[in-house]
Formats: structure tokens, C-alpha cells, sequence
């Protein structure tokens, strides 16, 4: 069994609880903090560790941190992106619904680190019941004296809130998150000037992920030389896993960072294998905005070894044969799947969650939509692949924030690994009228008929 960081209590009976939580351990780094250790000591024991936020960039955590501007004399603030939007993302709801304190302890603690008197929890409008949940136990911890004035005596303060977005994919954008904070509509800024120098207020910010934040009580506690004793390399700790598609064992999973994708798809502990006896056919590691991979690579790179639940093994090969471990999002294809439909879907959010600020996004995002949508129905022209390619290559590196790459990335990748089956799509419209065309025909049995009218 692999070591659990964040969800070893998660089952204990009334955890939800502030007294159960407590009885556990709970809010034991609060005490570490406040009474023995600088808020510097506790960002050293954070860098120290390794971590990198969980969120999909995978920056360094305590970088970050060290990065805030400390001699403006301006308020700090933390403020935690609760806004899980990524489709296949779903381990930041089950923390917080299932182990609040966890997240506010976290927000404690680092807040101490940073200096930050004032923090936030930004939250997706549509957990409306985990922002209940996360009310109790603000609640809770105030009434218990962690959160407020003068906290355990040591003279600092700290006031906590939960604000509820619009239900915006943007908005998981730190900046995006910070305008929207401010009660503005949700577009990114310009950066220069970074949140760390002039985020919420033009005050300096830091924003960071549910599941980093809720890591560091564990780093406080034990140290940060131990977290990064767990892993590989710069991929230290655990890691949150949601993982989705046709396996046995779908859920949210603590996985050491480090063990292979083969152990984690397969094993009992884990996803138990295909839902099945169907074919592995393709696999997103980290949410619908990393790219997608073909059964030949997920298990090995394209150097023949073994793939690792990493951040350096995913993105092995670069995106010619690599991927991304992303927010974690895991979602697995069976050979029933269409490459060309799942492609679609996703184009279909990301026109939708497009703020428009950037025209390459605004524009090109809804003409990725269109062409997809022409060839999943039928209509589709033999230019329509290269078209799909030139649109997304005018969006990558060309707009304010990542949803720009975010909605290009996909489609580049569905076209790199699975060509023939947009070709087969435009070939063969009526075979794929039906909206389950490869349930009773996978595409491996009629791969041959592109192949006969390329040559």
C-alpha cells in the first residue's frame, strides 16, 4: 500500500467535524507553526519539499511563495483556487467535502507563511453544497480559535472567507480568479505585473490549488526533507488522481508519485483493469487540456521505458509522444470510443469557456468547433484535417492565459495519433451516422479500408 498524505483520515467516522478532526491531529501544524517556527522557516520547509502546485502547472509551491513582495508594506493575501473545473478534474471536491478541516488548516498555515492576514477560498458556483460544507467549518475553527484575532496567543491574525464564482472555466485562471474575486468579469490580465507583486487589490497574492494547500499541514508536521524523500526526482509526495472512463475501479486515488502508469491502470489497489474485456485504445493523464495518447504509448515512451505516474515521464517525448500529468483528470478509452467525437465535446467547452478577451481563442476556438462538429456528422472535407491543424497552430502561444493552448492542444494531438480515423470520418460518412458507429465496429476492424484508398 502505497503512504497516504492527504487521504490516510479520510474515512475515519465524522472527520467532516471540527471535533473529530481535531481528535485526529487536526490543526497540530497550526500550533507547529505559530509557536516554533518564522514564517520564512515555514516557506523553507515548503521549497524544501518539493511540491508543486496541483492545480496543472506544477510550479514549484514554495517558489512561489518566496516570490511574494514583501517590502511594498502592502496586505497580503492567499487565496486558494477552489474553482475545479477541468473536465475529468473531480479530487479537489472530494477533499473538500469529504475533509474540510484539512483545507482549512492548510489555508492557516500558509497564510502564517506568507504574512497574510485576509485570505480567500474561491470555489466553483456549482458546488454550492461544498461551499455549505466549507461555511461549517470556517465556522467551526473560528469558534475554536484558529481563525480571528490573536490566534493561540501568538499575535497573529487571520480572517477567512469562501466567495463562489459564476461557474466560469476562466476563472480557474489566477488572474481570471482575482478579477472575479474583485467583482469584476472574469478575464485574465496581462502579466507583468504577476499576483505576487500586484494580485487581489493590487495587493501581493498568491494563489494556489485545494490540493496543494491541503498538503502542506502534512509537510509542517513531518518536514519538508521527508515529503521530498517521497517520489522521483522533482516529482515528489503524492499525488491526486481522478480518475474516470472505462475502467473498473473509477474514483478519486492517492497514488506516491513515481509508480507506473501500468501498476496504477491495472492493479487491484487501484483502477483494476478495463471495465471490459475491450481494448485499451487511448488515455488522457491530466485532464481534457493535455493531450491525448495512444495505447502504444501509455505504457511505455516512445524509448521503450516504463511510463511513470510523473511529471517528467508523462511529458516524456514532448508532445510527439509525450502528454501531461496535468490536474490529474485520468480518462480512459476502450476501442468503442470515437477519437474524432471525444475531440468534439471538448471543443464544444472550450468555445463555450472562452472569456473572448483574446481573438485567436474567440474566433479560433468556435471554427475548431465547426469543423469537428462537420466531421463527427458526416460532412466533412478531406481539407478539413490540415484546416483543423492551421487553426489550432494560430491559437497555441497566441493569447493572455493557457486556455488559448488549453483548447489547441487536443485537437493537435487527436490528429497526430488517430489521423486515420478523422480520415475514415470524412471517407465514410455513412458508416458513422450512427452515434455508436464503433461499439459494433472499432475502428481497428475498418482501419484497413483507409488504408486501401490512401494507397
Amino acid at each position: 500500500m502505497s503512504q497516504k498524505i492527504l487521504l490516510d483520515k479520510v474515512n475515519i467516522p465524522g472527520i467532516k467535524t471540527y471535533e473529530v478532526y481535531r481528535q485526529n491531529g487536526g490543526y497540530a501544524s497550526v500550533e507547529k507553526a505559530l509557536k516554533t517556527l518564522t514564517p520564512d522557516e515555514v516557506v523553507e520547509e515548503v521549497k524544501t519539499s518539493g511540491l508543486r502546485g496541483r492545480g496543472g502547472a506544477g510550479f514549484p509551491a514554495g517558489m512561489k511563495w518566496s516570490f511574494i513582495d514583501k517590502k511594498s508594506g502592502k496586505p497580503r493575501h492567499l487565496v486558494c483556487n477552489a474553482d475545479e473545473s477541468e473536465p475529468g478534474t473531480f479530487k479537489d471536491r472530494y477533499l473538500m467535502e469529504y475533509i474540510p478541516h484539512l483545507l482549512i488548516e492548510g489555508m492557516i498555515t500558509s497564510s502564517y507563511a506568507l504574512g497574510a492576514n485576509l485570505s480567500y477560498i474561491y470555489i466553483r458556483g456549482e458546488y454550492m453544497w461544498i461551499y455549505k460544507i466549507l461555511e461549517r467549518a470556517i465556522a467551526e475553527a473560528k469558534a475554536a480559535g484558529w481563525l480571528g484575532k490573536n490566534i493561540l496567543g501568538s499575535g497573529y491574525d487571520l480572517e477567512l472567507y469562501v466567495q463562489i464564482g459564476g461557474g466560469a472555466y476562466i476563472c480557474g485562471e489566477e488572474t481570471a480568479l482575482i478579477e472575479s474575486l474583485e467583482g469584476k468579469r472574469g478575464n485574465p490580465r496581462i502579466k507583468p505585473p504577476f499576483p505576487a507583486v500586484s494580485g487581489l487589490w493590487a495587493n501581493p497574492t498568491v494563489v494556489n490549488n485545494v490540493e496543494t494547500i491541503a498538503a502542506v499541514p502534512w509537510i509542517v508536521n513531518n518536514s519538508g526533507a521527508d515529503y521530498a524523500k517521497i517520489g522521483v526526482g522533482r516529482s515528489t509526495g503524492t499525488k491526486l488522481i481522478s480518475a474516470s472512463g472505462h475502467i473498473k475501479n473509477p474514483g478519486v486515488y492517492e497514488i506516491e508519485m513515481g509508480i507506473t502508469v501500468y501498476e496504477f491502470m491495472n492493479s487491484d489497489e487501484y483502477l483494476g483493469g478495463m471495465s471490459s474485456d475491450r481494448p485499451l485504445k487511448a488515455f488522457i493523464p491530466g485532464g481534457s487540456s493535455v493531450p491525448v495518447l495512444p495505447a502504444h504509448l501509455i505504457y511505455k515512451t516512445a524509448n521503450g521505458e516504463d511510463r511513470l505516474m510523473t511529471y517528467e515521464s508523462l511529458s516524456d517525448g514532448g508532445f510527439a509522444t509525450g502528454s501531461m500529468l496535468g490536474s490529474g483528470g485520468f480518462i480512459v478509452y476502450d476501442d468503442t470510443s470515437c477519437i474524432v467525437r471525444n475531440t468534439w465535446n471538448f471543443s464544444r467547452f472550450y468555445h463555450h469557456e472562452s472569456c473572448g478577451q483574446c481573438s485567436p481563442c474567440r474566433e479560433g476556438t468556435g471554427w475548431m468547433e465547426k469543423v469537428l462538429h462537420r466531421i463527427e456528422n458526416g460532412h466533412g472535407r478531406e481539407e478539413d484535417i490540415d484546416l483543423l491543424l492551421s487553426i489550432q497552430s494560430k491559437i497555441e502561444g497566441n493569447t493572455i492565459c493557457p486556455l488559448g493552448d488549453a483548447a489547441a492542444w487536443p485537437v493537435a494531438a487527436a490528429i497526430r495519433h488517430f489521423r486515420e480515423e478523422f480520415e475514415y470520418h470524412i471517407r465514410f460518412p455513412e458508416k458513422i451516422k450512427n452515434r455508436d458507429h464503433f461499439v459494433a465496429e472499432p475502428f481497428e476492424s475498418v482501419k484497413h479500408l483507409v488504408s486501401k484508398l490512401t494507397v
